[in-house]
């Protein structure tokens, strides 16, 4: 066999990088597409050199805001007199440097939901955050809730789901093996779309080889991980539908049989309620029955003040909003007294726009499912929150996706079309190419999508320091102090 002399490949290697220098001088960085395939090639001006990472200073950013305090403890003692969750009160700040976004209808409705919160020393009130994996396991909504709660009144981590699947430092839930989870967002669905304003349901399956009822049961109870205000609880509701065969419930507190009772079995929407002068251990609710009903969730709060509740929906765009049956998803708003929705989605759709018609699509349908909900439940504010600044690998660096900023721009477009408030997190967070910053400070993953527990503090600080501002001045414009 002939040996090729080492110059011969050397002189081949040259020449192939010689021919390939000719399209990164001629064709453009965007490519050109030819026999339906789309051909890049690397610009001539980076051969010689390297693209370079852009790391933006966000020190001021970071700096600006003070996390601190959190966990302050809450004042009341732990046997209820029906105050539990008196708020800690103080005076709160105008100043913010990333202000809520509003039109006038927009200003009309929050200023009615901030006539409600400053009642909710003597009234309970609720605000449900919906949003995709960037608040799962209560990440921001646990935050928020806590500033919030210290403020304005309020214990315990509000509404949980049936079955929780995602880690979360607010609760503590088991299962028995023999539950199942629905969600409205993710196979497996349930045909009678039942799930109420959570979105997620769960049933038991049932033991068909015998007529004896089978058993199944959930347990709750509080984390000593949780803010402190979430660790707090007086009243634990169950929601359950579609009771259609007797069904009984044995409920423990720490292994002691403290209840005993039957659920509704006429099929319509039911809420079983227990109250108690003290946070309760662990809760174990025990049903048996030939045939589940389908639960909804559980709440848990106090006596007054305000349920700041998380409803995460990993990989949604906030499509699935409408996919509740509706007469369910209202009655369950109607029951907790419902008066602010806070909606963060759209990064699980910015990767995937490719023109500036997709993001305006996008953002249209999102806007159906505003309108869903202000049709659903008319007295009540809506906050959407934009995405947070997320990156993509291009030529070994990490850039903002190409038509995040435009999204940005569409949705508040949007927003001050349809009297919703807006907040803007991409700008908070420093705008473009901001995520690599936060990645290198160990504020968000290196998915360069999600924040980490620290950097999610940091941004729901900035939203609470705006949602504040925006009261203070309703205070100060419509003598709201009473």
């Amino acid at each position: 066999m002939q040996q090729i002399r080492p110059y011969k490949v050397l002189l081949f290697l040259v020449l192939v990088l010689s021919l390939l220098c000719i399209p990164s001088a001629l064709i453009s960085e965007e490519g050109v597409d030819w026999m339906g395939i789309k051909w890049r090639f690397l610009p001539i001006e980076r051969v010689w050199k390297a693209k370079k990472q852009v790391q933006k200073n966000i020190e001021q950013i970071v700096a600006a805001v003070d996390t601190s305090n959190i966990n302050d403890q809450i004042k009341h003692g732990d046997q209820s007199s029906g105050q539990v969750g008196l708020p800690e009160g103080g005076l709160v700040d105008a100043n913010t440097t990333n202000p809520l976004q509003m039109s006038s209808s927009a200003a009309t409705k929050l200023h009615r939901f901030f006539a409600a919160l400053q009642g909710a020393v003597s009234d309970k009130i609720s605000i449900f955050h919906y949003g995709d994996s960037q608040i799962e396991g209560d990440r921001m909504t646990g935050y928020i809730r806590q500033r919030i709660q210290q403020q304005f009144g309020g214990v315990g981590p509000g509404f949980i789901p049936a079955y929780n699947v995602y880690s979360t430092l607010s609760f503590k839930q088991k299962v028995s093996p023999n539950f199942k989870r629905y969600t409205a967002f993710w196979p497996p669905k349930m045909n009678s779309r039942r799930y109420g304003a959570l979105l997620s349901a769960a049933t038991f399956e049932v033991n068909n080889s015998t007529e004896m009822p089978t058993e199944a049961w959930i347990e709750i109870a509080p984390s000593a991980s949780a803010y402190t205000r979430a660790r707090t609880y007086s009243q634990v509701k169950c929601y359950y539908n579609s009771c259609t065969a007797p069904c009984s419930v044995k409920i423990y507190e720490n292994d002691k049989l403290i209840h005993e009772d039957s659920l509704i079995n006429d099929g319509e929407d039911h809420v079983l309620p227990l109250s108690f002068g003290h946070t309760p251990g662990q809760l174990r609710y025990v049903f048996s029955s030939t045939k589940s009903p389908v639960f909804t969730g559980f709440s848990l709060d106090g006596d007054v003040g305000v349920s700041v509740n998380n409803v995460a929906m990993r990989g949604s765009s906030g499509h699935d909003l409408s996919s509740s049956e509706a007469s369910l998803f209202a009655q369950m708003h109607r029951d907790a007294n419902t008066k602010l929705f806070i909606l963060q989605f759209g990064g699980n759709s910015v990767h995937t726009f490719k023109d500036s018609s997709g993001v305006r699509g996008y953002v249209m349908a999102l806007k159906n499912r505003i309108n869903y909900i202000q049709k659903l439940v008319p007295d009540a504010a809506i906050i959407l929150i934009g995405p947070s600044d997320m990156s993509r690998p291009n030529d070994g660096v990490f850039e903002t996706y190409p038509f995040l900023p435009y999204t940005v721009t569409y949705m508040q477009k949007m927003c001050a079309e349809n009297g919703v408030t807006f907040w803007n997190l991409y700008a908070a967070m420093g705008g473009i190419n901001s995520m690599p910053a936060w990645v290198a400070q160990g504020l968000a993953g290196k998915d360069y999508v999600h924040f980490s527990p620290k950097g999610a503090s940091i941004a729901s600080q900035y939203f609470y320091e705006a949602f504040v501002a925006a009261y203070s001045e309703w205070q100060s414009e419509k003598g709201g102090v009473e």
